[in-house]
Formats: C-alpha cells, sequence, structure tokens
C-alpha cells in the first residue's frame, strides 16, 4: 500500500464541486482509494476555513465526508516542523503552509505527494500535479 500526502488544494477541490480541479481532484482520488491517504494538519485546517465561514451544519458535512473517504490527518512533530523551516529557507518562494505539506511527505517517506499547485514540481520528485 503505498502512502501518499495530500495538499489542501486536492482535498477542497475533491469536496467543492465548482473548484476547477475538481474532476482531476475526484480521479486522483478515485485513482488512489486503496492507498494510505494522508492529510497533513495544517492542511486539514486549510480545508476547514470556508466551511467555518458557511455554518456549522457545512463544518459537520466536511468532518464527515473526511471520514467517510478515510482521510487521515498527519500530526505536526517537531521533525516535520525542522524539514519545513529547511525547505523554506532553501526554497524563497515557499509558503510555510506549502513547505509543511511538503515536510510531511518527505519526514513519511511517501511515494506521492498530490497538489494542484504546478510550481511545486520542482521542489520534490515524488510531487503529482492534479
Amino acid at each position: 500500500m503505498a502512502l501518499i500526502v495530500l495538499d489542501a488544494s486536492v482535498v477542497v477541490a475533491f469536496f467543492k464541486r465548482s473548484d476547477r480541479h475538481h474532476g482531476r481532484a475526484v480521479e486522483a482520488l478515485e485513482r488512489c482509494r486503496d492507498e494510505d491517504l494522508r492529510v497533513p494538519a495544517s492542511a486539514y485546517a486549510e480545508t476547514l476555513v470556508h466551511p467555518h465561514r458557511v455554518s456549522p451544519a457545512r463544518v459537520a458535512e466536511y468532518e464527515q465526508a473526511f471520514d467517510e473517504t478515510g482521510l487521515r490527518v498527519e500530526v505536526l512533530t517537531r521533525a516535520i516542523a525542522r524539514r519545513a523551516a529547511r525547505l523554506r529557507a532553501r526554497h524563497a518562494g515557499i509558503r510555510l503552509p506549502d513547505a509543511l505539506v511538503l515536510a510531511t511527505g518527505q519526514e513519511l517517506g511517501a511515494t506521492t505527494i498530490l497538489t494542484a499547485d504546478a510550481s511545486w514540481k520542482s521542489l520534490a520528485p515524488n510531487v503529482e500535479v492534479v
């Protein structure tokens, strides 16, 4: 079973039909359905921002869908934080939320890191853009 780390952009696109990446996110997650899917805690928080702006009921819908999809939230450890800091030090343009996702994937030895952000392709060999 492959370990796959998901960026918030993929999770949001999967749940939000109006997102321009929705179709590709659905295809990617369908393809990875039987794999070990992880979402860094920082990315998980990002996915809940919009639902919190809408209503508590919307948050509950996202939580339920998240659980039904089999996505697991990966905690932020000191090792992940250190690796994210190194990534930001080496790549001036990378934002902390992005560095945390990449660092989580690297620290866990992920087979693939899925994102909708094409600029990540040059940051790690295991990045797949949906």
